[in-house]
Formats: structure tokens, sequence, C-alpha cells
């Protein structure tokens, strides 16, 4: 079960993410009231936090954040969000992007994740769509199955008055009664079982609009998408949770990244360095040396990177015009990949583009077979598979009243996660590690990893870093 977008959100899908620009200075609005309980605050994402916190001017962690869902998302909270994490923690290295995509409810934006979630393998994901149950659950699961990244689920804000007191007593509510049972009984449920940080935001919502007796409109631009105050509201509710908790147990993400330092953990034996590990990602940290230069071979299992189907990916499409919307929301293969950029060109479409052919370019493969909207499509090659529900160029068509210029056409391409030579970078800032991911997208299991020094010497490696997901497929 589950509901799509409305058409307010629709409408303004687009129109909330072309100009983010900067985060707008701290409005001066009643500021919410502490909780009453924030005893379980941050608890669901101290890895992340450890590593913010216990940065140094010396040693400063890089930390990716991805904020992730629809045109919610999109708005300036996020900014302001990010910027205050950058003020608390200036010594770390914030790697902080936004890919939400405006008006795509959960069982589409379970597509576009392949493309934009996963491979990007945030330390910390900031998650809210509407839409399908079971799609979130979905999107929240691979996120455990094939990542480290920690989770921070936000629950819906308030949109209507009639929510500031509806049930929340979960043995009285079923999907019957869908938006109370999805904050109230849903989430928390998937948030308890993934091991995912819960943002009750339709609670400091609720708390917020009785303690200055507001009406949900008050924060709401157009009876969905949030207004200057609502903005200030959420970025409020969202910080709170973003602390350091130096007493907290570490046992659920201690082992979930391991870093293993060379000559303490592992050592360079007759020119190899090798290492047994079990996850599903290994990084190299380069270390100080005089050969930055000097290439090594990288073997997984005896044979190099490049030779594991799974660690090609597709990148986002191109978008329709005059939207921030993917022409395609994902595409898929049935045989191994090679890295190259990839077309697909429509033609013989209907005005509203519910009809299409399209033939399909590979810059390597070349002409690789020609299909329609209407059937899966599976390119001569098998490098390239197109279900019917992967297009969205209709969807966009009708969103903008713009008809497809003639000669339109989709891009995409192939995305290395791999590397098979192993070359030292220059170490431009000491005081930032500097990471070479070697394979990322690996089966969650046992490898065994091999760097074979080239020439003479070996190259300055500092550490090799592993990444174990914390639920097995």
């Amino acid at each position: 079960m589950g509901l799509m977008l409305s058409s307010v959100l629709m409408a303004a899908a687009v129109a909330a993410g072309t100009a983010w620009g900067q985060a707008p200075e701290k409005p001066a609005y009643p500021p919410p009231a502490p909780p009453r309980d924030d005893s379980q605050f941050g608890t669901g994402i101290q890895r992340t936090m450890t590593l913010l916190a216990t940065s140094t001017p010396t040693h400063r962690h890089t930390v990716k954040v991805l904020f992730y869902g629809q045109s919610i998302t999109e708005q300036t909270w996020w900014k302001m969000v990010a910027d205050d994490l950058r003020q608390r923690f200036p010594n770390a290295t914030l790697l902080i992007e936004n890919r939400a995509i405006g008006g795509f409810a959960s069982q589409v934006l379970v597509k576009t994740a392949e493309a934009d979630l996963y491979p990007f393998y945030p330390d910390l994901l900031i998650f809210h769509v509407y839409g399908s149950h079971l799609d979130y659950e979905t999107i929240i699961a691979n996120t455990r199955r094939r990542t480290t990244s920690e989770i921070l689920i936000q629950t819906d804000h308030i949109t209507k008055d009639e929510e500031i007191n509806e049930e929340t007593d979960r043995s009285k509510l079923s999907p019957a009664q869908w938006s109370a049972w999805m904050n109230h009984v849903f989430l928390p449920d998937v948030a308890k079982k993934y091991g995912a940080e819960l943002l009750d935001q339709r609670a400091e919502w609720r708390q917020y609009l009785i303690d200055n007796h507001l009406p949900a409109a008050a924060l709401l631009k157009d009876g969905v998408h949030l207004n200057d105050q609502g903005n200030y509201l959420m970025a409020e509710s969202v910080q709170p949770h973003l602390r350091y908790l130096p007493n907290f147990p570490d046992a659920a993400w201690r082992d979930l990244v391991r870093t293993y330092e060379v000559g303490r953990d592992v050592s360079w034996q007759d020119g190899k360095l090798v290492l047994e590990f079990e996850g599903n990602r290994v990084d190299v940290i380069a270390g100080q040396g005089n050969r930055p230069g000097t290439p090594a071979r990288v073997l997984i299992e005896g044979q190099q990177p490049s030779e594991f189907p799974e660690l090609y990916t597709f990148s986002r499409s191109s978008y329709y015009p005059y939207t921030g919307w993917p022409g395609l929301m994902r595409v898929s293969s049935e045989k191994p990949l090679i890295l190259e950029e990839w077309s697909a060109r429509i033609k013989d479409a209907s005005d509203d583009l519910s009809s299409f052919k399209f033939e399909v370019f590979g810059s390597k493969t070349g002409p690789d077979g020609q299909g329609t909207n209407d059937k899966r499509f599976v390119s001569n090659s098998g490098r390239i598979v197109i279900d019917p529900s992967d297009w969205s160029i209709a969807r966009s068509r009708e969103f903008t009243g713009k008809p497809m210029p003639a000669g339109f056409e989709v891009k995409w391409k192939v995305v290395p996660l791999f590397v098979d030579e192993y070359v030292a970078p220059e170490i431009k800032d000491p005081t930032r590690g500097t990471v070479t991911t070697l394979a990322q997208g690996l089966s969650n299991s046992r490898h065994t990893l091999e760097i074979i020094a080239g020439g003479e010497g070996t190259p300055p490696i500092q550490a090799l870093r592993v990444y174990r997901p914390p639920v097995k497929s």
C-alpha cells in the first residue's frame, strides 16, 4: 500500500530544487521547546558523530553526508543543517550532498537510489520520502545491506490541523489510517529493525504548533511545502539528533569500518601487501613517501577488480528539459559492463510521449538495438536493460506541458567503483587522509586483497580500510 504525491507536491517539485543557493540567515522565530525526552537522540548515528567530534587540526576525518528524498528535502532547511555541522565541527572534512528529487515518491526513488545513493556510500544518510511503505523499507534495507551508512529517518511533518490531535496509540492504528500508522507504527518499526536513528518530526511540529497557538498552515507555503518558519523548525528538529555521545556504547558500529595499519596489522612481504577481510569495500590510505608515482597491481581473489561485474555502476541519467527529473529512473544490465558512455535517442514519439521508440548507442559498444517504451528492452550486447516503468519522460512531459525537443536523447555512463592499479597520490594536506577506493560493491563476504608492488620499492601506504555492511543479503 502506498500513496503517491499530491498534485501540490508535484507542482512544486522542480521549483523547490532549482535555486538552492546559500542558506538564509537564521530567522528570529520562536524557538522550539526543549524535548521532553532526548535520551535517545543521536544513539543511531554515533559512528558519524564520533568521526566529526574527534577530528583535530592535525587529523581531520572525512565525513560524507547525503540528504535524500523529495522536494521537502530539497528545501533550504538542509543547508541550515549543513552549515551548523560545518560550524560545530570545523576540523572535519565534510562532504555534504543533496541528491533529492522533487516529486519522486518511494516507489520511484527506489529506482534512482541505484545511481544516487549506494554508489555514493555516505557515512550518514538523512532521509525522508512519501509513498509506498514497501519501497520505503527496500531503500532502508538496501542501504544497510550495501553500505555502512548510518541513517537518520525523519517522520512526516504536520500539514493539516486535524493531524495535531491524531491517534498516536499504535495498538489503535492500522494502514487504514495511513498517515498516522506510517508515522507512529511503520517508521518507528523500520528504524528499530535496521538500527536507524528516528527523528519524530511529527511530534516536534505538533508541540511547536500547540505551544505557539499556530495552525498547521502557519509553517507552510502551499499546504505541504515549508515556508521560512517551517524550514527553520525542520532544521531545529534535525540538529539536536546530530550530537556526539562519548560514553554511549560503540558495539553496534565499532567493527563495521576497520582500519589496518601497515607495519602493525599488515606488512609488506616480498613486495606484496596481503589482507584477508570481510566486507564489500576496501580503501587505501596513502602514506608519506618519496615514490608517489610507483604503480602497484591490485588483485582480489587473484583477479583484477575490473573483472568483477558488480564493481561497475550506472550514473544518474540526463534530465528531461525544464526539469530536474532524470529521463530514465534506472538502467540495469544482464551482461558485464565496460567503461563507456551511453545514450538512448527517442524517435517516433506521440505528443504526450505515452508511446515512442528509441535506439541505444554505446560509445564503445556502438549501436546496440532498438525498442519501444511499452516493452522490456534488452540491448543486443545485454549491457543495457530498460523496463517500461524505468522511463520518466512522459511524466515530465505532462508536468512541464512542454514538448520534447527534436533529436532528444537520454544519456548516462558506466562508472567504475574500482582501480586495477594503485598509484599513490601526492599528499597535498597531511592533516587529511588521502584515500583511494580499490573496490566497492563486492559481495559482503570474505575476500583476499593483494597489492603487488611494481618496479623498485613499495608504494607508500599508511593503512587499509575495510567496510562491512551490518545486514547480510
